[in-house]
């Protein structure tokens, strides 16, 4: 097994370093306390190919696997910045790339590749289904050549500046499917032609940006907005959520990298008593022991994705990554927040920023309880625990 970076994943990490490297924290500390959108830096990753990295060359993008897509992601965040805001146009598409019609990937993936569509978000939480996505109460009503779609969706990020959306809701009502799994499809939706069909209403979060609760009013759709087969759209985003889980893992990865470049500068450099505190074990050692559970941490989120980029099943490994790589960022920014004491509370440090995001990391996309249940009962085989 190697465990070396090759010379392209290299140039790729000193590509998405480049380009993070024009936009400082400060960008990124006004982007979230404003709420505003990093549009600049989006245009710039877009136009440099990062975004359109995973789609395949005849689409127009690079043909890049998951373990340089998570490389991109882990750059953005080491870098200081907040990959949530692109890392949806990396694997949203992936429902399209591998359920879609030849007719659908032709007329979008091309401009999802280069940046003039935005394909940056999925609407599928709901207030009362939660994780339990088989209870979604949307609902799209087949008429003739179209569907009339109502219901609604919560924490549905980036939908005031995306122009497609993918879309789970129910065809088929759950007490008339012989398997609860079954009756939900997939839709891709151009925001841009809905009209008063979607109302939105932004939701405040302590991570800023464009959070949005959804409200489907007798929207129509035509019948060439499914993806894959009617009542089946469940599984055709099972395999995208395995690959989100690694490019999450990625940028998990990369926020407990900066909070260990933080907290190392500042021990060595912060005297206290005369002496560096970085001196002092009860400074050091959490930030060793953070940075050891990133080393294998990482470990296990590349064997996942060079599993998944072989079209092996990854998706215990996908999981378990996700964990371990947010707990250990995690573990990271508690130890970079104590390092700096009281002034990790100051904003022009970042590090209270940052830390919301690792935080965050814990619950979302997927709460570490659920991957802990998912091991225990899918890996482990024992008895399911809820």
């Amino acid at each position: 097994m190697d465990f070396e970076f090759s010379d392209l994943q290299n140039d790729i990490r000193a590509g998405v370093r480049e380009v993070c490297s024009r936009f400082d924290l400060d960008y990124w500390r006004q982007s979230h306390e404003e709420h505003t959108y990093p549009t600049e830096f989006v245009k710039a990753m877009s136009d440099a190919g990062w975004l359109g990295a995973l789609i395949p060359e005849e689409y127009g993008g690079s043909g890049l696997g998951f373990t340089e897509g998570a490389i991109i992601l882990e750059e953005v965040n080491r870098s200081g910045g907040n990959s949530n805001q692109v890392h949806a146009q990396m694997y949203t598409m992936g429902a399209l790339l591998r359920h879609g019609s030849e007719e659908q990937k032709r007329k979008y993936l091309p401009q999802i590749a280069d940046g003039s569509l935005r394909l940056q978000t999925f609407a599928v939480t709901e207030p009362d289904a939660g994780t339990d996505t088989t209870k979604i109460k949307t609902f799209a009503e087949k008429k003739g050549d179209r569907y009339i779609i109502n219901g609604q969706k919560i924490f549905i990020s980036r939908f005031n500046n995306t122009d497609l959306m993918l879309l789970l809701a129910r065809t088929t009502p759950l007490d008339k499917v012989e398997k609860r799994t079954h009756g939900i499809s997939l839709f891709l939706i151009d925001t841009r032609e809905v009209g008063n069909g979607i109302e939105s209403t932004k939701i405040s979060t302590m991570l800023g940006g464009d959070t949005n609760q959804l409200f489907f009013n007798d929207l129509e759709v035509p019948e060439e907005c499914l993806i894959g087969e009617e009542g089946r759209g469940l599984y055709c985003v099972m395999d995208g959520m395995v690959a989100e889980r690694i490019l999450v893992s990625g940028s998990a990865l990369g926020n407990g990298k900066w909070f260990i470049d933080q907290a190392v500068k500042y021990a060595n450099e912060r005297v206290v008593f005369n002496r560096p505190i970085g001196q002092n074990q009860g400074i050091q050692f959490p930030i060793a022991q953070a940075y050891m559970e990133l080393q294998a941490a990482e470990a296990l989120m590349y064997k996942a994705a060079t599993k998944f980029d072989n079209k092996l099943q990854a998706g215990a490994e996908a999981n378990m990554a996700k964990y371990l790589c947010s707990e250990a960022a995690y573990h990271a920014a508690e130890a970079c927040m104590q390092t700096h004491g009281g002034y990790a509370a100051a904003n022009e440090y970042h590090i209270n920023r940052k830390w919301m995001q690792a935080r965050m990391m814990k619950i979302a996309p997927i709460s570490s309880n659920l991957i802990l249940s998912h091991v225990g009962q899918h890996v482990l085989k024992m008895p399911r625990s809820y």
